[in-house]
């Protein structure tokens, strides 16, 4: 089993870069179908899960209702060369989708056809698509697999610090108690790497939810109906200022990338860290099942307040596609008993559809993660919904600089706020867009 790894560069970049590809790139790639029963696919994910190559060449190779051509997308342009070719009516037949705007945006142009009337709706609910796929009471994407996002600790270190391994803290009281006792014992205790700015993306994504009942809140606050500088919705990051004002980060921390930071923890070099369900085989198996996992220590009042995270790589038909049935009918395929088991032999991870068999898994700790992330009650990841200039103005500077001791909590609320506004100023259209959204997600 293999862990998962960031690509060379960051999804948010696309959605920011996408607009500065040319139509003719694309324009005329894709002819007219050869027949009825002839179907493109467009994907992504070797990149970030190893062997999902080999389940896509087997389901094609089995599908015998159609034949379908599939192609393996580069990282960096898998949202604009699918809207370039969508815009000059090139667009495949079934798409790889990213969770949240990352797919949305392509919603709102008209690039992507609701599943649900196409898709038997058993297997868009069991699929795990995520709310973060509905819009105007449709949904658009089937999920395909999870990235359970959590956070992880060596239960070695806990141990020599005098505390219970299989009982990891639960409150923020708690969490400062255990840090305390992980630091007296001579263990960096809480942190990882941000000087990619990832962990400070991951940390929001555990920290603002805390204080959140909806993720429509979480667009409010982008709209202009909530403001960052409430100090609800900036509570996260005070909570980090207090971590680093402690003295529980790791020392190194703004000098490293988000996966060698989360390696320390493996090492047994740090006590606490962020992580992502897909490292967890092979973390396990190299500490003997050592790394345990926990939801973020609870500090908010909101609804969503310690509910485990996941996120969805999905899948989605185009509105360009001459046959839609079909391609909902390949995408039903893939959701098959045999498929979803294909799915595991070839990539040692899960799919994310609800009714796999998980009894396969040998590992009693990934067994028991997919248990209490996967099949629990959970929610997706809140940074899916931010427009990109907030991103990367606000989500990716706001920890770093906490970390560094140059901002405080409350000034990275004003900072947040700030770029929401000018954001809004900028795109008035996408304005109205997410504030259709944020109705439908607060129905949710």
């Amino acid at each position: 089993m293999r862990a998962s790894k960031l690509a060379n560069i960051s999804r948010r970049d696309f959605v920011l870069t996408s607009a500065m590809l040319g139509a003719s790139a694309l324009a005329g790639s894709r002819g007219a179908l050869a027949q009825d029963k002839s179907l493109e696919m467009w994907w992504w994910g070797e990149q970030e899960l190893p062997g999902l190559q080999k389940f896509v060449d087997s389901s094609i190779a089995a599908y015998k209702d159609a034949t379908v051509k599939a192609m393996l997308q580069d990282t960096a342009v898998v949202i604009s060369q699918f809207q370039t070719a969508a815009a000059a009516g090139n667009a495949p037949d079934v798409q790889y989708l990213w969770n949240g705007i990352y797919h949305m945006e392509s919603v709102w142009l008209g690039y992507v056809r609701a599943v649900n009337g196409l898709v038997k709706d058993d297997v868009v609910k069991a699929s795990n698509p995520t709310i973060l796929s509905n819009f105007g009471g449709n949904t658009y994407r089937l999920g395909w697999y999870p990235l359970p996002m959590f956070w992880c600790y060596n239960k070695e270190l806990f141990e020599k610090a005098g505390l219970d391994p299989e009982n990891p803290p639960k409150t923020w009281d708690e969490l400062l108690v255990a840090c305390d006792k992980l630091k007296s014992s001579g263990t960096e205790a809480i942190g990882g790497g941000i000087q990619d700015g990832y962990w400070s993306e991951w940390y929001i994504s555990h920290g603002l939810v805390q204080n959140l009942d909806s993720f429509g809140e979480a667009v409010q606050l982008f709209v202009g109906d909530k403001d960052f500088r409430d100090p609800k919705y900036h509570e996260h990051w005070v909570k980090l200022e207090e971590l680093k004002n402690k003295g529980f980060l790791n020392k190194d921390m703004p000098s490293l990338e988000l996966y060698p930071g989360i390696d320390l923890v493996v090492a047994g070099k740090l006590g606490i860290g962020q992580t992502i369900g897909t490292r967890l085989p092979a973390d396990s198996k190299a500490t003997g099942g050592k790394i345990g996992y926990m939801v973020m220590p609870v500090f908010g009042k909101g609804k969503l307040a310690g509910v485990p995270l996941v996120d969805m790589q999905g899948l989605g038909i185009s509105t360009n596609s001459k046959n839609p049935e079909a391609a909902a009918a390949f995408l039903e395929f893939l959701n098959s008993p045999e498929r979803l088991k294909a799915f595991w032999d070839a990539t040692g991870w899960l799919p994310s559809n609800t009714t796999f068999d998980s009894s396969v898994i040998s590992d009693a700790s990934v067994r028991d993660m997919w248990q209490k992330w996967g099949l629990s009650p959970n929610i997706s990841n809140v940074t899916n919904l931010v427009p990109g200039l907030w991103y990367e103005r606000a989500a990716i500077p706001t920890g770093q600089r906490i970390v560094a001791g140059e901002i405080t909590g409350e000034q990275a609320g004003e900072l947040a706020s700030d770029v929401a506004k000018e954001w809004r100023d900028f795109n008035p259209d996408m304005v109205e867009n997410y504030r259709k959204w944020a109705d439908d997600l607060s129905k949710m």
